[in-house]
């Protein structure tokens, strides 16, 4: 039985690969930081035999190609711009797997819960092989703020998030799902951003801080430590690197 202190690590470090032909030929510390960190965890996994990927069909047995879902918000939905991070999984999985974006802008946990059992049917015939989750940006919205409306209280955030993974484990029990914590916020690159677009008319207060950021992002590896499943701490991983906000964000907010 796995115990708590048995859990995988919230960070990709610990995972080793574990498909070294799925990435031969590539340079793993040369792809976009979330890409590589997600690679490090969905490839530290044992390769599922090909039988699983079978299903009948009208009375015959067809192959599925193994696939991966991106789900999230806009910052999932933006990942195959160009240099992007779904795009840069897509390359890495090119031969082994089919990469699926499912983002969508602006939304949160909350409303997350609305489309999970579409995306994800119970009597789906092939499960994805891996998800990230990929949620948390939006739910941090201050109140008060032009943003109030996509505000999600954390704790319901983590409720939320929790209520997807159970959700996913029904749908297989052998499917890779990975938490990744909201990216930390440019607080003074918003700003200068807002005044590029409205001038003198931009709001002053902000909609959004990097310390509520950093309490969501705590609450998701929280959650991911209870619940056994691997996290990606973008949040804290980017700030590791000085410069963060230039190499790591597009816009102040979408990871490039």
């Amino acid at each position: 039985m796995t115990t708590p202190g048995s859990c995988p690590a919230t960070t990709a470090a610990t995972h080793p690969p574990m498909c070294a032909a799925s990435a031969a030929g590539r340079s793993p510390p040369n792809l976009p930081l979330l890409s590589r960190l997600c690679v490090s965890l969905l490839l530290g996994r044992q390769t599922p035999k090909m039988s699983q990927f079978y299903f009948r069909a009208g009375g015959s047995q067809k192959m599925v190609r193994p696939r991966l879902v991106l789900f999230g918000d806009s910052i999932t939905e933006q990942s195959f711009r160009p240099g992007g991070w779904g795009a840069a999984l897509a390359d890495t999985y090119s031969r082994k797997a089919d990469v699926v974006v499912r983002g969508y802008g602006g939304y949160n946990t909350r409303w997350a819960l609305f489309l999970v059992h579409h995306i994800f049917p119970l009597d789906g015939l092939a499960p994805p092989l891996a998800t990230t989750i990929f949620f948390g940006a939006n739910d941090a919205a201050l109140l008060g703020r032009t943003g109030e409306r996509q505000h999600v209280p954390v704790s319901e955030y983590k409720n939320n998030l929790k209520m997807i993974v159970n959700h996913l484990k029904d749908c297989s029990n052998s499917m890779v799902i990975v938490l990744i914590t909201p990216p930390p916020i440019d607080e003074e690159g918003r700003e200068r951003f807002a005044r590029s677009l409205y001038g003198q008319n931009a709001r002053k207060l902000p909609e959004r801080t990097n310390e509520m950021a950093g309490v969501y992002a705590g609450y998701c590896v929280e959650l991911a430590r209870e619940m056994c499943i691997p996290c990606v701490n973008i949040w804290s991983k980017m700030q590791e690197t000085e410069g963060w906000q230039k190499l790591y964000l597009s816009d102040v907010l979408i990871l490039q």
